[in-house]
């Protein structure tokens, strides 16, 4: 007896060979439904091809993502199927999208949806290289020249790369990020990290301090119980290299061989280990050596040598190590040569406490980077460390080949390189890129103290934050929720803040009769001196005194005009001859918000995203006001277009009973009303 599948995707087919018309429900769910009518843009039942991989690109997501591998085999092999073989485009139907985005179907759900770490990933890269742009003015500084191989001539001193890389894979680099340069004291994380992998904390810094020097990074100095300050160091890097497969040797030498040469090639074996573990912290791409470097590195070591043996001396390393071979080892650490892009992957590896973005693949326990971030944070910037810990807040790690990379945790990594260096051994270009980014963007490590700042979380998109800014205060407001008012105010936030109809939480609060939350505003314009503005006019002219006097609030009326409160110029009539119409749809208040500040800015982008996530184009604020009245209001063609496209209602009414229709006339926007008027749009009860 044949076993009927199981498989949707089986079953589907096979009924499709059994009838004429091809049944859709048993192969797409409603959340691959809400992906493809995201991409879905002209509603035509197909998605564009170069539509899907233009969304992938503007997150961030390269086409060459060893994550999205079988997403884009899958399509490829479709289009040979659908379309002439010399054809670049075609447009994929709605059940082959969801059968080809299901191989890598979270990635790509989170990145349409703009759920990615940095979701408005394109603008975050344009401020990038603007900061890229400004930082590369800066000639101060020389190559380092004690190495010989690192002391370059022009044009090379004068090279200068940024690369990031973020949590979820998102990758962008600007300049000479794809030059190699050795490594240096970048390496040093790493091989610290690698120590405790293999020997626990425990034992690790029974030979390792974990406290800032308040030395030079080569003194010879250690710590009252003999040990290196910490392991981002000359002397505490030294020390780490020591254990790096320290427990193999021991293995070997106490098995041994007849000839006594237990240990012979572990040399060898234990720089192709370290040389495998950075090709997969980069996500793939392995490192190159340098046989130049390292024999100037040796050649210029006194200070190293020195150090070794003052160490040797006080009895510092562990037994069975011999100091020679480590100082050989540690010079191949600093000689290895990477690029900024493949360092921004190490350095989000980092980031995302060990997990390899780009590959999945997990490197170091969480424990480990936790530690390591700990001692870059205090330790990493040389004798620039405290400043650089005070100033930019983030922990890193500098070289003198002039590269600087630096972790924000949780959300991304950067490498960040140019030859010339100030006086502490620090890329001059680097640093000031770093000062410019941290003052950009929140990414200090305590700027989330602050409460309210000026400056920018990439984390959050621009249509979302606008909605947590202002439109929550307003819905609270309307509510009566005088509690959150208060939290607010001691919070720092603005309470004079106006959303994209400049309707104000004091408008609000008139128009929907809260006397308590009117006192309130009141009482905050008395302390401010009048400062506080209890008159504010809306889109239309109204004030909130004109919205208690439209909705017949006696007290409120009584209150504002105690208050000397002024009624505005509005030509929204007192009553509507309508009564305005409810929308069907209904979302969170933070979605609504969100989709309206999109529409009234012309964020189409963001917009896919809203609709990727399920929120309708439907939707209605606190005033009843729809996507479509403030992409009319604006003069947004292509958004309304977006919207007639999909068949939204394209007549709902607002509070007053206008329609989208209406605010095009009113604003003078002929051509969006013209739109609107030929596919059935109506003027509502208002005058426009």
């Amino acid at each position: 007896m044949q076993t009927r599948s199981s498989n949707p995707i089986e079953l589907f087919e096979a009924e499709e060979e059994r009838t004429a018309e091809p049944i859709r429900p048993a192969c797409i769910d409603f959340r691959e439904e809400r992906l493809f009518k995201s991409l879905d843009v002209r509603n035509v039942e197909s998605v564009c091809h170069s539509e899907f991989g233009r969304r992938l690109e503007q997150v961030g997501l390269r086409s060459d993502d060893v994550r999205l591998r079988d997403s884009i085999n899958a399509l490829s092999a479709l289009q040979r199927e659908t379309v002439e073989a010399e054809s670049a485009q075609f447009d994929i139907p709605r059940e082959g999208f969801a059968r080809s985005i299901r191989h890598n179907i979270r990635l790509i759900e989170r990145a349409i949806q703009g759920d990615l770490v940095i979701p408005e990933f394109k603008a975050f890269c344009n401020e990038i290289d603007k900061l890229y742009a400004s930082t590369r003015k800066n000639n101060a500084g020389a190559p380092a020249s004690y190495i010989p191989q690192l002391d370059l001539s022009e044009p090379e001193v004068d090279q200068y790369g940024v690369a990031l890389c973020t949590i979820d894979g998102q990758r962008h680099a600007v300049g000479d990020a794809k030059t190699y340069f050795s490594v240096q004291s970048m390496s040093k994380p790493i091989t610290y990290c690698l120590a405790l992998e293999e020997h626990g904390p425990e034992i690790v810094h029974k030979y390792i301090g974990h406290e800032p020097s308040g030395a030079g990074f080569n003194e010879l100095t250690l710590d009252s119980r003999n040990r290196p300050h910490n392991p981002m160091i000359n002397a505490g890097a030294i020390m780490s290299a020591a254990f790096v497969k320290l427990n193999e040797k021991r293995r070997l030498k106490k098995r041994g061989t007849d000839n006594g040469n237990g240990t012979r090639g572990w040399a060898g074996e234990r720089f192709d280990y370290v040389l495998n573990k950075w090709q997969t912290l980069c996500g793939g791409e392995k490192p190159r050596f340098s046989t130049s470097v390292y024999l100037s590195e040796r050649e210029t070591a006194d200070r190293n040598f020195a150090l070794s043996h003052y160490m040797r001396e006080r009895g510092a390393f562990p037994d069975d190590v011999d100091f020679n071979d480590v100082l050989d080892f540690y010079f191949q650490c600093c000689s290895m040569e990477l690029n900024a892009e493949m360092m921004s992957v190490l350095a989000a590896t980092l980031a995302n406490g060990g997990i390899c973005p780009v590959s999945g693949e997990r490197v170091f326990n969480t424990e480990t980077v936790q530690q390591c971030l700990s001692l870059m944070a205090t330790c990493g910037m040389y004798d620039y460390s405290g400043e650089f810990a005070f100033t930019i807040g983030l922990p890193a790690k500098s070289g003198v080949s002039g590269g600087i990379m630096f972790v924000i945790p949780n959300v991304m990594g950067f490498c960040v390189w140019s030859p010339r260096l100030d006086e502490l051994g620090n890329s001059v270009r680097s640093l000031d890129f770093c000062h410019a980014l941290v003052k950009t963007f929140n990414f200090h490590n305590f700027d989330i103290l602050t409460g309210t700042t000026d400056k920018r979380d990439p984390r959050i998109s621009r249509a979302r934050a606008q909605s947590i800014r202002v439109n929550e205060l307003i819905w609270a407001s309307s509510k009566g929720d005088l509690g959150a008012m208060q939290d607010q105010l001691r919070h720092g936030v603005q309470l004079c803040c106006a959303d994209y109809d400049m309707r104000t939480p004091l408008h609000l609060a008139a128009a929907e009769n809260q006397v308590e939350i009117v006192k309130f505003f009141i009482e905050q314009s008395r302390e401010s001196d009048g400062a506080f503005d209890l008159s504010p006019r809306d889109r239309w002219g109204g004030t909130p005194l004109d919205d208690a006097y439209r909705h017949g609030n006696d007290a409120i009326i009584a209150l504002l005009k105690s208050a000397e409160a002024r009624r505005g110029e509005t030509n929204i009539p007192t009553e509507p001859k309508l009564p305005p119409v409810l929308v069907g749809e209904t979302a969170d208040s933070e979605k609504v918000a969100e989709m309206i500040w999109a529409a009234s800015t012309g964020d189409l982008p963001a917009i896919y995203r809203l609709v990727a996530q399920g929120v309708s184009l439907d939707i209605a604020d606190y005033d009843l006001r729809t996507p479509l009245h403030l992409a009319a209001a604006e003069g947004h063609c292509g958004v309304v277009e977006y919207f007639i496209a999909q068949e939204t209602n394209l007549n709902p009414r607002d509070r007053w009973g206008n329609t989208p229709s209406d605010d095009a006339r009113r604003h003078g926007y002929d051509e969006v009303s013209e739109r609107l008027k030929a596919r059935g749009a109506i003027c509502g009860s208002a005058a426009a």
